[in-house]
Parts: C-alpha cells; structure tokens; sequence
C-alpha cells in the first residue's frame, strides 16, 4: 500500500495572535509592581508589631470559667465563686469587664449541655472573645 499526499488544499501556517499575550504580560507587570510597592517590607513589619503591643498593652485580664461535675449536678465556679444555674453564671459575668473576653474550661466529667450553658451565658453577658480551653 502506498499512502500518498492528495491534492487537498495546503495548510497555511498557524499564528498565534501575540496581543492577547501582550496584554496579559503587561497586567501580570502593573500586577507585581503595585503589590511590591504596597507591602510593608519585613524588617519593618516587626518593629511595627512590637510599638502596637506597646501601646495597647492592657491591665485587663480573661474572666476565667470552669465546668465542674459534682456529685451528679454541675456547679459554674468564677474566680472562688461556686454558681448552681446558668442565670447566677449570667449575672455575675454581666458585671464584670468584657473587654478582655472569657476563657472557658469544661472538666472531662461535665456533660455537653453544661458546656453549652456556659457559652450562652457568656454570650448573654455580652461578651465577644470566647475562647475554649482544655483541661491540664
């Protein structure tokens, strides 16, 4: 068998249109050289870092909570306070500052709804930074 070229009409060559390309080049450049420019550069980013923490040090410590399991009932304890109900636990957090914010401990024995309880009490007293920490 022989395969032999027909006479079918000759290929032209492709090209490829180079604007397209052009343009993508030149926004992949403005791209680069804006963002260079706008970024702090890290030897600086420290220092600034360490004048912000100098400036809004605070005197104001987290409001500390533990989820205690005793004796089949849940006691709330703040500071040497025992709480009993998620209302008392409200009540007491509302008077205290909020800036700081509220740090949470649930002992392993606490069932999830006590935990639950503590988090909305929180949250009903107004308070913002709730952060979850997990018994030593």
């Amino acid at each position: 068998m022989r395969f032999t070229a027909g006479t079918t009409a000759k290929r032209k060559p492709v090209r490829l249109p180079l604007v397209g390309m052009i343009d993508v080049f030149f926004l992949l450049l403005v791209y680069f050289i804006v963002s260079t420019t706008l970024a702090i550069p890290e030897d600086e980013l420290s220092a600034a870092l360490r004048q912000q923490s100098e400036e809004s040090a605070s005197d104001l410590q987290p409001q500390f909570v533990e989820v205690l399991a005793q004796g089949g009932s849940v006691v709330f304890k703040v500071g040497g306070q025992q709480l009993g109900s998620q209302e008392d636990l409200r009540e007491l957090l509302s008077q205290l500052p909020k800036e700081a914010g509220v740090f949470l401990q649930v002992d392993d024995a606490a069932p999830v709804w006590a935990a639950a309880s503590a988090l909305q009490a929180c949250h009903d007293a107004g308070y913002e930074k709730l952060t979850y920490v997990t018994p030593e």
